[in-house]
């Protein structure tokens, strides 16, 4: 899913998919879309076929070797398998403690609304049952903020506690090796929505 990146994203991809069909690229600005991260994978959840669907960034952040543990975790019988971030790499104090009370902050809403929950309920590197997800969404679209980039969190704010076999696997949090993280104001607000939504 590509969202108006201004970095090769879509010439690499274009260029993969010459040699595997299995590849495809949805350029959602050229269609005129909705931006935001949330939307641009709830998007790419319902086009895809498969059972099982694995969210990750290309940023490279989220370590790609660890795909094979969520998708070993989906196969075994789980409906949600998150990677969660059991350590963070080169984050200032400050992002680590705003990172911390938002996280509280987000699991005492989870715990008081009887909401699923795991170790990292904002990764952006999870994957899911597909059914489960796109059902969850149909019936709380108004619950999901597209422009935000918490899509788990969306997720398990509308899933009853007991309903999900999840797993969590840890992971290394790395320096991004692409681009510029997006996280400021606007992103803040974002998760605020979520949090009253």
């Amino acid at each position: 899913m590509d969202d108006g990146s201004e970095d090769l994203t879509k010439s690499i991809v274009k260029s993969a998919a010459k040699e595997n069909a299995r590849i495809r690229l949805f350029d959602r600005e050229a269609l005129g879309m909705e931006r935001g991260l949330t939307a641009s994978i709830v998007y790419g959840i319902e086009k895809a076929t498969t059972k099982y669907v694995i969210v990750i960034d290309a940023d490279l952040q989220h370590p790609p070797e660890k795909i094979k543990d969520v998708a070993r975790a989906l196969e075994g019988g789980s409906d949600l398998a998150v990677a969660y971030r059991s350590k963070v790499t080169d984050w200032p104090l400050y992002r680590k403690l705003i990172s911390k009370c938002f996280m509280y902050a987000g699991k005492m809403i989870l715990f008081a609304e009887a909401k699923e929950t795991c170790v990292d309920i904002f990764s952006g590197f999870f994957g899911v049952r597909r059914q489960a997800f796109v059902s969850t969404y149909k019936k709380n679209r108004r619950r999901f903020v597209g422009n935000g980039y918490k899509v788990l969190f969306d997720f398990l704010k509308c899933t009853d506690r007991g309903t999900l076999k999840t797993t969590n696997v840890p992971i290394v949090f790395r320096s991004r090796e692409f681009g510029a993280s997006k996280a400021g104001l606007m992103q803040g607000i974002a998760l605020l929505r979520s949090f009253f939504s």
